[in-house]
């Protein structure tokens, strides 16, 4: 180290704090900005004389702090990009410009205007002024007095080296050092009156009294130095309510736009949406349902826009179908103060960085799962929890990029149930844990992957949290609701060539919603176009009961646990659902369970055809979707759930709505006529992603037999080399289809390849393929979330029935084709009777969403 201390540049000043220190963080705390600039100028002039680094750090709308001077290094930042990006780049050019820097920065209240929250100016400072301290630096910050509360300002005082008070009163200037670090004097911390001799400190009554006079009118009284600029930003836009409607309509307007910029989001088209949807009075009410400040994230957005298109909807009145909910926000700021408070900043740095972008990420996962919360923060929680008694609730991710026009985040952040049972001890437990599992998931390895396809990754992705009161009811020891799906105002998967995909569809499943948006082993939700819902992509009795729902997902309030049930085992328990309503007696095991002699027992079939042809729901749902539509003037994908509060009378519950992400129909496509043994494979139907006309380059084949036989090691092996083949696909120069027997992407090997969507994510077609002799058999999950990554990587989808009539299927093509698999990837050499890598030059696949055919063909 060259030096130990350095000149503020004032003798006076020099003289009452014993100069500066390397390391010193100094925060000047003034009434004008030009009482800051007078010091930090001093400060700069004496360093350019001693040949110090200078940084300015220029990021504030007032008068420049320093003027321009070549000696003087000036970077500009802009704090509008978030707090995340601009603590970044701050941290950025600290370690660019390495030991010994001396910098000055704008002042930190200014900051307020783009991020409105003490809250992360405190973060901002607590993560920055011990870096500059490592980098053995001095820096100068100023804030204006009164513009922030106490609690800001004890966070600055406890990590700064220096505090310093500046007051200007009547033209005196007074300066009262409030913590000095590592030095001290007898007269230190008292107020020094500053004059032409320097500076001399106040010891007699009268200089006393005037100093002292002047501090309650500049706010030390004042009550609102204890809220945050953000809770006084809300106090005025409550004001504006209570005054004249026409009077303030203009300011009120404003404060929304104000408002949403600061709790919405940054994403233009849902500002928009957001500002045309929402007054003051539901912004002021958003905000009574808020822990903590910052965004309220793209979920929770999306559910509210909704709700509130809908319930201000002049056409229908939507309030008398719409179940109400009390749903609970926490702020984006949570998430990054939960990082900042725990001491993790340094791993989140890290994880920025292309080095440590996974590795650094499942440390911070790990450390993310065991974090402390603010007793603040707490308190905020334990209200909630005490609101909501032991109902159940379901703790949801909200990220800032999710549910957004372009990139859903479909199933990539963890939701948590909390059953909510217990003591109010046990109950909270269980609430923090859920939250910090949230929390961690936004470090999950799918996530990061997915955000890194997207070019996201360097984005700022805070995680705001969504609580919502389990929507449902009490079925003797369960808790559910009657039913629950997902609707999509855009029918991207109509099987039958008259289907309108305009009329929109829906997935539909008895209980709770995970299985309406999860693809599920050996489970089926019911699938239904909105023009003809009683017509089902498969048509016999046998396929009609096989291809149901067997299975339903609960919450146990005696065991506290969230459950999945066989049908046959809740209707055994007799808990009071109307079967009658949504199913049809299972003639078949009802006559075996007769034969067997057991009493009061009874199997059904989930067909929904009741609901669908005696009631109104189905045009509800239509109605619903293309209202929804109407108003973002672009295809919905709606989370629902489907209560009955008597006999009659049916509630939907809004629980999540976002813009759907579909593939464009590629107009009219014409299918060749051509010679039989040309065909690959032919199917009417089952496909998805509009109409497809390409060559292919490359097919992935694994032979269905072969795998079968495989062991489970092994099946999980041959998963990982096809993940290394898709690692060297080049999209947009090779354009590969992948034909598998089973589910692509199954958790059970034994019913398909358990690969990851990262394994196939440079592929163009997956085609599954049926092999039902040993039980593995395609998943047309239209609306789940492995659809929703296939439409967002652009990944057409077909599935294949071999023994259906009217399908073809080339095995031999297969059987005969060259394997190059070894010149591709060696290491995979001994699966070359199970996997083939098949490069191709005359091979094309057709398919027209009109007709509903779909051809792979040698031309």
């Amino acid at each position: 180290m060259k030096f130990d201390k350095a000149s503020t540049g004032n003798n006076g000043l020099d003289e009452i704090i014993n100069f500066l220190r390397i390391g010193d963080n100094v925060v000047w705390q003034v009434d004008h900005i030009e009482d800051y600039m007078r010091y930090a100028k001093a400060y700069v002039k004496k360093s350019l004389d001693d040949n110090r680094n200078i940084i300015y750090m220029r990021f504030a709308a007032h008068p420049p702090i320093l003027e321009d001077n070549e000696n003087i290094k000036k970077y500009e930042l802009d704090p509008s990009i978030g707090f995340e990006s601009f603590t970044v780049e701050v941290h950025r050019i600290i370690e660019n410009e390495g030991l010994e820097a001396f910098y000055v920065f704008d002042c930190l209240s200014n900051l307020l205007e783009a991020w409105a929250t003490d809250l992360m100016i405190g973060n901002f400072f607590q993560v920055t002024c011990p870096y500059l301290f490592e980098m053995e630096t001095i820096a100068y910050f100023g804030i204006i007095r009164g513009n922030h509360s106490f609690d800001t300002i004890a966070r600055i005082r406890e990590t700064t080296q220096l505090l310093l008070d500046l007051y200007n009163i009547q033209g005196k200037l007074y300066v009262h050092p409030l913590k000095v670090w590592n030095r001290y004097s007898p007269t230190m911390f008292l107020p020094h009156i500053v004059d032409d001799s320097g500076m001399t400190p106040i010891t007699s009554s009268a200089e006393s009294a005037i100093l002292f006079q002047y501090l309650p009118k500049k706010g030390l009284g004042n009550p609102k130095r204890k809220l945050d600029y953000w809770d006084k930003l809300f106090i005025d836009a409550e004001e504006l309510i209570y005054t004249s409607h026409n009077q303030n309509k203009s300011k009120k307007q404003e404060m929304v736009e104000q408002l949403c910029r600061l709790m919405i989001g940054k994403e233009e088209k849902v500002l928009e949406m957001a500002k045309k949807h929402f007054d003051l009075e539901d912004i002021i009410s958003i905000k009574s349902r808020l822990i903590g400040s910052g965004f309220i994230g793209g979920k929770t957005v999306g559910m509210l826009l909704a709700r509130q298109i809908l319930s201000k909807n002049p056409q229908e009145n939507w309030n008398d179908v719409l179940e109400a909910h009390d749903s609970f926000y926490i702020g984006s700021d949570v998430f990054y103060t939960y990082i900042v408070q725990n001491g993790w900043w340094h791993l989140r740095l890290k994880q920025r960085s292309k080095e440590g972008y996974f590795e650094a990420a499942q440390i911070l996962q790990e450390k993310m799962k065991e974090g402390i919360f603010s007793e603040n923060i707490k308190e905020q929680f334990l209200q909630m929890l005490e609101y909501f008694g032991q109902s159940p609730i379901i703790v949801r991710s909200s990220s800032l990029l999710e549910d957004s026009f372009g990139n859903a985040f479909a199933g990539k952040y963890d939701s948590v149930f909390c059953i909510n049972q217990g003591s109010p001890s046990e109950r909270y437990k269980q609430f923090e844990e859920a939250l910090r599992t949230v929390y961690a998931s936004s470090m999950n390895r799918d996530a990061l992957e997915y955000r890194m396809k997207r070019g996201l990754d360097q984005s700022d992705e805070q995680m705001a949290i969504l609580v919502q009161r389990v929507s449902g009811d009490y079925y003797k020891k369960y808790f559910f609701p009657f039913l629950a799906g997902v609707g999509f105002s855009h029918n991207s998967y109509v099987w039958k060539e008259h289907l309108d995909p305009k009329a929109g569809m829906i997935r539909l499943v008895l209980g709770l919603g995970t299985k309406a948006v999860d693809r599920v082993e050996g489970d089926y939700p019911r699938v239904a176009s909105l023009d003809q819902p009683t017509l089902q992509p498969l048509g016999n009795e046998e396929d009609k009961k096989k291809y149901s729902q067997h299975t339903v997902d609960v919450l146990n309030l005696e065991k506290n646990t969230f459950e999945s049930l066989s049908l046959n085992k809740l209707m055994w328990e007799k808990v009071g659902i109307k079967m009658d309503l949504i199913g049809i007696p299972d003639y078949e095991t009802n006559k075996k369970i007769k034969e067997y002699n057991i009493k009061e027992q009874e199997a059904w079939i989930l067909n929904y055809e009741k609901l669908f042809k005696n009631t109104g729901f189905i045009q509800t749902m239509k109605k619903m979707l293309k209202a929804l539509e109407d108003a973002y003037t672009y295809p919905v994908d709606m989370e629902f759930t489907v209560n009955y509060i008597s006999d009659e009378t049916l509630r939907i519950n809004v629980v999540q709505c976002r813009p759907l992400q579909t593939k464009g129909v590629v107009g009219n496509v014409q299918i060749p006529e051509i010679e039989n043994e040309q065909v690959i494979f032919e199917t009417k139907g089952n496909f998805m992603g509009g109409s497809i006309d390409q060559n292919i380059h490359r097919i992935i084949y694994v032979d269905p037999k072969g795998y079968s036989n495989l062991s489970t090691q092994d099946k999980y092996a041959i998963a990982n080399t096809i993940g290394n083949i898709n690692k060297g696909i080049k999209r947009d120069v090779m354009t590969t289809i992948l034909v598998a027997p089973g589910r692509i992407g199954s958790s059970t090997p034994s019913l398909g390849l358990p690969l990851k969507f990262t394994d196939i994510c440079n592929m163009s077609i997956l085609c599954e393929m049926a092999y039902e002799i040993m039980g593995m058999v395609p998943d047309l999950s239209y609306g789940s979330h492995f659809f929703q990554d296939l439409v967002e990587a652009d990944i057409f989808y077909v599935a294949i029935f071999p023994e259906m009539r009217g399908i073809q299927f080339n095995m031999n093509y297969f059987i005969e084709a060259t394997n190059s698999l070894v010149n591709v990837f060696p290491e995979g050499a001994r699966f070359q009777e199970v996997l083939k890598v098949i490069e191709v030059e005359d091979i094309a696949i057709k398919g027209d969403i009109k007709s509903q055919r779909l051809r792979c063909y040698k031309y």
